[in-house]
């Protein structure tokens, strides 16, 4: 038995042949193509244009403005801070598909996905539980805020039914005007066919005046086509 261990011990172990280089796989060429593009510096992109309506305002309204309230201090002038869409949604703990179709809408709308609102509270009259979606809202601010006033003044006001110009007493005493919406038609970013359901909204507008008469003269100079309120139909 020794023996035979021995002569197993002795016999030469084969030889390992050398590691063939692996072929290189068809596609990989192509990968590498893509990856050195993807390294590759992108092209510039080319900024969006300034709107027109806020270099309308830098250029000409706050100098009426500031003449015509004799303001000494230029930030005294109004200027408008922000621009609140709401959508109020009562049946959309049975309906949350209404809610959805709300929510796709004013994206489309504003260019900007809005935030669904919740019941702050319960109300058992109306089967209401506190954290429920009740709705949702847009908050605009800056270029995009008087992209959408443009296209608000000179395309939806024109749409509304029987329009014969804005209420001029919806402001709160403190510079802020809010309108009500009864269709969300007006839009020329809605689509007739795809709308589930015609619904209303709120729409804040809000301003650094502080004052009413400040801030519908802020409003007016922008292109609000207010209606004109006469004496006989004041008394």
């Amino acid at each position: 038995m020794a023996d035979e261990k021995e002569k197993q011990e002795k016999k030469p172990k084969p030889q390992q042949q050398p590691k063939q280089p692996k072929q290189e796989k068809k596609g990989k060429p192509a990968a590498d193509a893509a990856a050195a593009e993807a390294a590759a510096p992108a092209e510039p992109v080319e900024p969006a244009p300034r709107a027109r309506l806020w270099d309308f305002y830098e250029q000409q309204v706050r100098g009426k403005l500031q003449q015509q309230f004799a303001f000494k201090n230029p930030h005294e002038i109004p200027k408008l801070k922000k621009i609140v869409l709401n959508v109020g949604m009562g049946d959309a703990p049975k309906n949350p598909k209404g809610l959805e179709a709300a929510v796709a809408e004013l994206a489309a709308i504003t260019g900007q996905h809005p935030v669904v609102t919740r019941a702050k509270k319960a109300i058992a009259n109306f089967n209401l539980r506190e954290g429920q979606a009740i709705g949702c809202a847009v908050t605009l601010r800056g270029g995009r805020m008087y992209e959408f006033l443009d296209r608000f003044i000179s395309i939806a006001v024109p749409r509304m039914r029987d329009f014969r110009g804005l209420p001029s007493k919806s402001f709160d005493g403190r510079g802020n005007y809010t309108l009500g919406i009864k269709e969300q038609m007006i839009f020329p970013e809605i689509d007739y066919d795809k709308v589930e359901r015609i619904h209303g909204m709120d729409i804040t507008f809000v301003t650094s005046a502080g004052r009413d008469d400040t801030a519908l003269a802020l409003l007016r100079e922008l292109g609000m086509p207010f209606r004109v309120e006469t004496a006989g139909a004041a008394a």
